[in-house]
């Protein structure tokens, strides 16, 4: 496996400029997105569209939200209208009205996003779905209630019940000095999302930090409660899965075979020297395959 940040060392920060630009890069992305506020039941979900064509729905990761995404959305939105919604508890988003570890937290979640489709995408539009982490357990939830869902795509996906290969521990990250927060977020993307990362990537680190500030959901038992199996068992629609060959959240061809791969429609692709966060770390190899998933 390639070589990571050790936890216990304090990886170089990005300088000044490098920040600079990695803000600039989220932002003008940003700019170009159509912004849409779902109220549904008392929270208000954001959601960003990219493009036009054929829908496809995109949803982050734990810790996470639509930035998750950003070195897919323009190059998929030159083929497609990109949806991306910050799911509720994460980004933009309100949080759920409901304690941390509530047992309907999952469902509640699924109606926020089921409403802000039924808004975005009236009269049974159908579209692709396509997820990554613990969002890959939500989006195979939301595709089993939604028949509309014309394919599943999942990247380093939760829930799929396999041994996890993480090595390294996480650190806190929950600190009142910025730098000190920085820096055991930096050691957390070696540790947990990248497989080549060496603390000098300002675009992930600016992304991780964001995206873990404004997380109000917890969703570690959600990932890890290896639901999707059984949830997607007679799922009768494709299933297309990839994960990096070197994610600790997974052995590859162990939750891929958990989840039917092999079956008709049910594929897996090992991205070779990526992590986790696979659609970010190798994003030109990623995008290629989503789009030969999606046929443009």
């Amino acid at each position: 496996m390639p070589s990571t940040v050790p936890p216990s060392a304090t990886p170089p920060l990005p300088g000044s400029a490098a920040v600079a630009d990695a803000c600039a890069r989220i932002a003008r992305i940003d700019a170009v997105a159509a912004r849409h506020i779902v109220r549904h039941d008392g929270c208000a979900v954001h959601w960003r569209i990219w493009g036009t064509g054929a829908p496809l729905v995109l949803l982050h990761g734990g810790h996470g939200s639509w930035v998750h995404w950003i070195a897919n959305v323009e190059v998929l939105a030159a083929r497609r209208q990109v949806i991306a919604p910050d799911m509720p508890g994460f980004g933009d988003s309100d949080n759920l009205s409901l304690l941390p570890h509530d047992a309907g937290r999952a469902d509640a979640l699924l109606a926020q996003l089921e409403a802000g489709l039924d808004a975005l995408l009236p009269g049974g539009v159908p579209f692709d779905l396509a997820a990554f982490s613990f969002g890959g357990a939500i989006a195979g939830r939301l595709a089993a209630r939604l028949p509309r869902v014309r394919q599943l795509l999942l990247l380093g996906s939760g829930g799929h019940g396999a041994r996890r290969r993480q090595t390294a521990p996480l650190v806190d990250w929950r600190l009142p000095d910025p730098q000190a927060r920085r820096e055991a977020l930096s050691r957390n993307l070696g540790a947990f999302m990248l497989a080549n990362y060496r603390g000098d990537d300002a675009l992930a680190l600016e992304v991780h930090e964001r995206s873990c500030l404004a997380t109000r959901f917890r969703s570690k038992a959600i990932s890890q409660a290896g639901q999707l199996p059984q949830v997607l068992a007679d799922f009768g629609r494709p299933i297309r899965m990839a994960w990096g060959g070197h994610d600790v959240t997974a052995e590859p061809h162990e939750a891929a075979a958990l989840l039917g791969a092999g079956q008709p429609g049910r594929t897996l692709d090992v991205v070779p020297d990526a992590g986790h966060w696979v659609q970010y770390e190798r994003a030109e190899a990623v995008n290629e395959l989503l789009l030969r998933w999606l046929g443009v």
